[in-house]
């Protein structure tokens, strides 16, 4: 493990309107918001694979936009988390690899796999769903995560199916659901939702100094910091003041 982990913070996606004027400059194109955005944070998590396939050529340009070291992370689709038989997922997550994520390449972050509130933990079914996640495509390591937002999934035995096929279980700060916050993997993956439009940096100072602080101490090799929701106007300040605070 390096003796220096890499943090990464960013957003949730790039285009929301309400950002423009206020993160993106006055008069920015539409089609320039990703270039701006990913030299301002280090790592964005796209949200419209949950809804939607993407095409490969999209894929292919974000790459191509933003800076070397830059991360994407991808939500999984709706589709085959959001199941009664998680065992009957293969062929949802055989066609989201297949729909050119891959062409991210080296700036392909982990996979986010978001259950419905209202699963709870079934051992057996949650096993088979692991089993499904491909560890290795194209000679390329692939990193999984999960947001479980049920009580139920606070168990040993979860935790332990976690270990067993290195996945992670997303952090995550909410008023309405629990957080779980075992390091199950190498890498911690945090989704930040408190965010506030009264505080110009989303978060009050002192919480940000708090979680900058939290993540300079846990012991992973990488970090995953994603400001999502809220008060979603603030998520890139937010951002960026975390990113203030971990560069001091």
């Amino acid at each position: 493990m390096s003796a220096a982990p890499k943090i990464r913070v960013g957003i949730g996606g790039w285009v929301y309107p309400p950002w423009r004027g206020v993160f993106y400059p006055p008069g920015l194109r539409q089609a320039s918001e990703l270039t701006h955005a990913s030299r301002q944070v280090t790592a964005i998590e796209i949200n419209g694979t949950f809804y939607g396939a993407q095409k490969p050529a999209s894929f292919r340009r974000w790459h191509d936009e933003t800076p070397e070291d830059f991360v994407f992370s991808v939500k999984g689709p709706r589709f085959a988390t959001h199941r009664s038989d998680l065992a009957a997922a293969g062929p949802s997550i055989d066609r989201f690899f297949a729909s050119g994520v891959l062409e991210l390449r080296d700036k392909l972050g982990p996979i986010l796999w978001q259950f419905a509130p209202w699963m709870r933990f079934d051992e057996a079914g949650f096993a088979a769903f692991l089993e499904l996640l491909p560890r290795r495509l194209e000679d390329r390591a692939i990193r999984h995560v999960v947001e479980v937002r049920h009580q139920s999934f606070a168990s040993a035995a979860f935790t332990d199916l976690l270990r067993q096929h290195e996945a992670a279980v997303a952090l995550v700060d909410d008023d309405h659901y629990p957080a779980f916050a075992e390091i199950t993997a190498d890498f911690v993956y945090a989704r930040l939702r408190r965010c506030v439009e009264g505080e110009p940096n989303g978060y009050p100072p002192d919480a940000l100094d708090r979680w900058a602080e939290r993540f300079r101490q846990q012991d992973a090799a990488n970090y995953f910091v994603y400001f999502i929701n809220g008060a979603k106007i603030r998520a890139p300040a937010a951002a960026q003041a975390l990113l203030r605070r971990l560069a001091d």
